[in-house]
């Protein structure tokens, strides 16, 4: 009765828990929110200049237009675009910083045709990758009413449709506004980057102990890059001053690596299901994954062929492992496991989230039009997904622990003396093969007889017959345990095999023994437990141990006749 009791305790202090954490989150997070957003109605103050552009896309110029409306044919790499337009004559800002978003092009501004920033040219001519994010630029009050051009150089094909918005914002509360409003890839970025960094660390050391903990290995390391890739593609990351092109790396990478060690959480999914079909699609899909990614990697390091313009094909592999991998939760599900369920909504939260994130950026991309007005849908879906992962790998370690205690039970119940709680028969025999096969010569082998059970059992009975039983294999462990093992081989039979045959050492353990003898019938009273016992060591004439015993047990019976007849005189 007394284990399900601690087993409900301990579900009780388990949803105190969640309740408490689920509270906490509820409360504070708001609260941190409202700190964020507390002045960003007067910090995100800005100027626009959206509109009055005259810009020209290769051969065609469009006159008065407003970037928020303004859409143009896919353009490819070395294709270029001019944006012009002539500046207010006032504005009320004190230090103004020009945010633009640049999307793998080379940049450079002028006002009144004299260069003020440039960026990217440097490495379209080494054929490096340029990046994408926002860029900060300083913006005097001096510009007021003169004309500001901006020339763009693409890099890479396909890059974009459309034109960002225009901005120039307090330099002091530039970087304050990007990070309010991307707050929610800010946290979960920071949580998911931490978290997995911390529990990597973990996972790394207790992998050195058991393979058990590989799920929970691939869990943070998932967590890990799905962290660096949230802050990095919602710009973020740009506040410590990190290269445009630094950051895209990062967030190419990242995305790239992220789901392979979700492939290798899935294996033992795949091999739940025992059907050779699915383990082979699922290798096939791995090493695809594996080696695109790596071939995709390795063309961007060599500058043959970058990121960006492979990004499509990365992501069409990334869409059919998810579904792989929810057909696969589905399949399980025919074991009706509470853990299958988990993961599969686990799978199609995030599924659903890339999908979304993967409808807006390729529409934005490829179209010029926004979709969706919420981002950061995937970090969110990762979030929930890591939640259910942690989830899904505590139960899967709890009944894995139970099995393994349930086996370890079983085998110890199958070697152990029930009624004495040391080794029994069979134990000791495979003990004794052990030694055989390894030809040791450095054992002892002491064979023990408990004197007067049978009379105590029937003048006494049973129950007093067993505290004598009992106390005789207390005080057998209690004196040769420390040196090998000892078991009980019948009714009032018992054995210890020592790991040594020197004769200094096994006479000192036979003093002792019989000290602690006289001790424990001291201490129970109408004891009177006397047990007669006999040993032979392992040399280089007789080293088999099934000899050795036989020489000992009838040693033991020697004595047992001399102290019967002893006790008869």
């Amino acid at each position: 009765m007394k284990v399900p009791n601690k087993i409900s305790k301990k579900t009780v202090l388990k949803i105190i828990w969640i309740v408490y954490a689920l509270a906490s989150m509820i409360i504070w997070v708001p609260q941190i929110d409202r700190m964020l957003t507390r002045d960003y109605a007067s910090a995100s103050v800005y100027l626009s200049l959206d509109d009055s552009w005259d810009i020209t896309v290769g051969d065609e110029m469009y006159r008065n237009v407003s970037l928020d409306e303004f859409r143009f044919d896919i353009v490819s790499k070395g294709d270029e675009i001019t944006m012009q337009r002539t500046l207010p004559e006032e504005w009320g800002l004190t230090e103004g910083a020009l945010r633009f978003h640049i999307r793998q092009s080379a940049v450079s501004m002028y006002i009144d045709n004299e260069v003020f920033y440039e960026y990217g040219y440097d490495r379209m001519a080494q054929n490096k990758t340029v990046g994408s994010g926002f860029q900060f630029i300083d913006f005097p009050n001096e510009y007021q009413g003169k004309t500001l051009k901006i020339h763009l150089v693409l890099s890479e094909d396909m890059a974009f449709t459309s034109l960002d918005s225009v901005r120039v914002y307090e330099w002091k509360d530039a970087y304050r506004v990007l990070m309010t409003e991307n707050r929610i890839p800010l946290f979960l970025g920071c949580f998911l980057t931490i978290f997995g960094l911390v529990i990597t660390v973990i996972t790394i050391v207790a992998l050195a102990f058991s393979l058990k903990y590989i799920r929970a290995f691939c869990i943070s390391l998932f967590a890990l890059l799905m962290g660096l890739w949230t802050l990095c593609y919602y710009n973020v990351i740009l506040i410590f001053s990190i290269p445009l092109h630094a950051v895209s790396l990062l967030e190419y990478l990242t995305l790239y690596l992220a789901p392979i060690p979700l492939i290798i959480y899935m294996w033992e999914d795949v091999r739940n299901l025992k059907q050779k079909s699915f383990k082979i699609l699922y290798r096939v899909l791995s090493a695809v994954h594996i080696a695109a990614t790596a071939w995709m990697l390795g063309l961007h390091t060599m500058d043959i062929v970058h990121c960006a313009a492979t990004l499509k094909y990365m992501q069409a592999l990334i869409v059919c492992n998810l579904a792989y991998f929810i057909f696969i939760e589905i399949k399980n599900l025919k074991y009706h496991r509470m853990i299958d369920r988990l993961f599969l909504v686990g799978m199609l939260v995030i599924g659903a989230c890339v999908i979304y994130d993967l409808t807006e950026y390729c529409s934005n991309r490829y179209f010029g039009r926004t979709i969706f007005s919420m981002r950061g849908m995937t970090s969110i879906g990762v979030v929930i997904f890591i939640f259910i992962l942690i989830c899904v790998f505590y139960l899967n370690l709890t009944q894995k622990m139970m099995k393994e205690k349930e086996r370890d039970f079983l085998i110890k119940s199958a070697y152990t003396d029930e009624l004495t709680r040391i080794h029994n028969r069979r134990y000791c025999m495979e003990y004794m093969n052990r030694i055989e096969e390894a030809g040791g010569l450095h054992h002892t082998v002491i064979c023990f007889d408990l004197n007067n059970l049978k009379v105590v059992n029937d003048t006494y009975g049973h129950a007093q017959g067993d505290i004598l039983i009992k106390s005789a294999a207390e005080v057998i462990a209690q004196t040769f345990q420390g040196c090998g093992i000892v078991a009980r081989v019948g009714g009032d039979e018992f054995i210890a095999i020592l790991e040594t045959a020197a004769q200094e050492k096994i006479m000192e353990l036979a003093e002792q023994f019989e000290e602690n003898i006289k001790k424990k019938n001291q201490e129970i009273k109408d004891l009177n437990m006397s047990i007669a016992y006999g040993y032979a060591c392992c040399n280089a004439g007789e080293s088999h141990i099934e000899k050795i015993y036989q020489i000992a047990d009838n040693r033991m019976y020697e004595k047992k006749k001399q102290m019967k007849n002893k006790n008869a005189g």
